[in-house]
């Protein structure tokens, strides 16, 4: 091994490979409290795409494992180390290559903040839709490995819908260019999609080509009360069912909202016996969001809400929206959560909400519920004590509950922070023995020495 370090220092520099104990550690694990983590080698921070090919192929030599990483604000324990591995850190890739307004496109590195990317782009009149809750310091290059969704999916899709092209290295060190410029293309088997989502199993992303939308309008804000999840669900499959596509569709379950409430010292009008709150956006821009708006809030007041209120006012929306981007935090004010990541068809979100709520009562801890109503990818969040190794097992117990209930109601055990290291045998439940082969056959392929985020969605035996 320190023949390795030795030949990684003399490629990238020895101010790019860290190995001081307290540093390393800090880069061993996300934010996934179940995912298990091991103790890394070295950490090494390249900064061009040649310094990647390099660690590449010095590990390849060495048997060494690589464990990609960007932010470190994933929820799956993808990005976690293992023992003697070298995690290869993107964060350093953090260039904007280019704007080119005239056919509505981006490159960029994988280590640019997804917020910054997109203030970058709007200053040309342009539109980056990905908007994970993280995107204030998650990286474009975690998006692209998890697939990661956000707030608008409903109108705007995932990750994936904005994505061209991509520049891998692979582990031979060669790089593979995917993808391309145009609007249309089909040449070939779309292996762009096959990187996105792969969670750093198959290849080293360095370089992104993502569509560009224009800026949409300013947002009107309709907000609805309902006491009960059952007439709220029915509100959300009505919105679905009448072809309204809102840029932004969010439910708060009744723990989330008094959690926000409470954080925010606010009152959000939905009344003390209030159970579910709908939160919607329109970005289509004066009289047609005022009447996708109109159209939504009726909606809402015919499958029972006691309360909906639309409003035009961008800071007055502004300040409706804050409190769903809260709840995470609001949720520490009764310990630490645990967030699950689970999609059902739309029609079965009270389902899943009400079966939450059962499995609260049965593990004796508080469940909050949120997620984005509009495609049904919803967020369980467990609230447990930090020094209680009891709370932590109910904590662990409930979040399987949660997987077996969203499967069970015809979903998935993820919609968007990815299988990583705590989903794995998920996977396999919910994919299959056939698809479960062509995974591994697709790995051996691409990286038949394993040494690619091993252990990572699933395992080769």
């Amino acid at each position: 091994m320190d023949a390795l370090l030795t030949e990684l220092r003399a490629a990238l520099g020895k101010d790019a490979v860290l190995t001081d104990p307290d540093v390393v550690a800090s880069y061993s694990r996300d934010m996934m409290p179940l995912a298990p983590n091991g103790k890394p080698l070295a950490v090494v921070l390249p900064t061009d795409v040649a310094g990647v090919q390099a660690t590449v192929r010095a590990c390849a030599e060495a048997k060494v494992p690589i464990v990609p990483r960007g932010a470190g604000s994933g929820l799956s324990g993808a990005a976690n180390a293992i023992d003697g591995c070298v995690v290869l850190v993107m964060t350093k890739f953090d260039r904007v290559v280019e704007i080119d307004p005239g056919n509505r496109l981006a490159v960029v590195q994988p280590g640019v903040v997804n917020l910054d990317f997109r203030t970058a782009v709007e200053e040309h009149g342009l539109f980056y839709p990905p908007d994970p809750s993280s995107y204030d310091w998650c990286t474009i290059g975690g998006n692209l490995s998890t697939n990661a969704g956000g707030l608008c999916c409903v109108k705007y899709g995932v990750t994936t819908d904005s994505v061209l092209g991509l520049e891998v290295v692979l582990a031979d060190g060669s790089v593979l260019r995917t993808g391309r410029r145009t609007v249309k293309g089909v040449a070939g088997y779309d292996l762009t999609k096959l990187f996105i989502g792969s969670e750093g199993t198959l290849g080293i992303i360095t370089e992104a080509t993502v569509a560009l939308r224009p800026l949409p309008q300013a947002p009107g804000t309709l907000v609805a009360g309902f006491d009960s999840t059952e007439q709220a669900g029915d509100a959300v499959a009505r919105v679905v069912r009448e072809g309204l596509v809102p840029s932004l569709m969010e439910i708060m379950d009744a723990s989330s909202i008094k959690a926000a409430e409470s954080y925010l010292n606010t009152d959000l009008g939905a009344g003390s016996d209030c159970q579910a709150l709908l939160l919607c956006q329109s970005d289509a821009g004066g009289e047609a969001a005022r009447s996708e708006l109109a159209a939504l809030e009726q909606i809402c007041l015919d499958c029972g809400a006691g309360m909906a209120y639309a409003t035009d006012d961008v800071a007055e929306g502004k300040m409706l929206l804050q409190a769903r981007r809260v709840v995470l935090t609001a949720l520490e004010q009764y310990g630490v959560w645990l967030t699950d990541d689970v999609s059902v068809p739309r029609t079965r979100i009270a389902e899943l909400i009400a079966g939450c709520e059962r499995i609260s009562e049965e593990v004796g801890l508080r469940i909050a519920v949120v997620g984005h109503a509009g495609d049904g990818n919803m967020h369980p969040t467990i609230v447990y004590a930090p020094d209680s190794a009891d709370e932590f097992a109910r904590a662990r117990k409930a979040f399987d509950a949660i997987l077996d209930l969203g499967l069970a109601l015809g979903g998935t055990v993820t919609g968007e922070h990815g299988v990583g290291k705590i989903k794995r045998d998920w996977l396999e439940r919910e994919a299959g023995p056939v698809a479960m082969r062509v995974h591994r056959q697709l790995k051996q392929a691409l990286d038949p020495e394993n040494l690619f985020n091993p252990g990572s969605m699933f395992s080769l035996d």
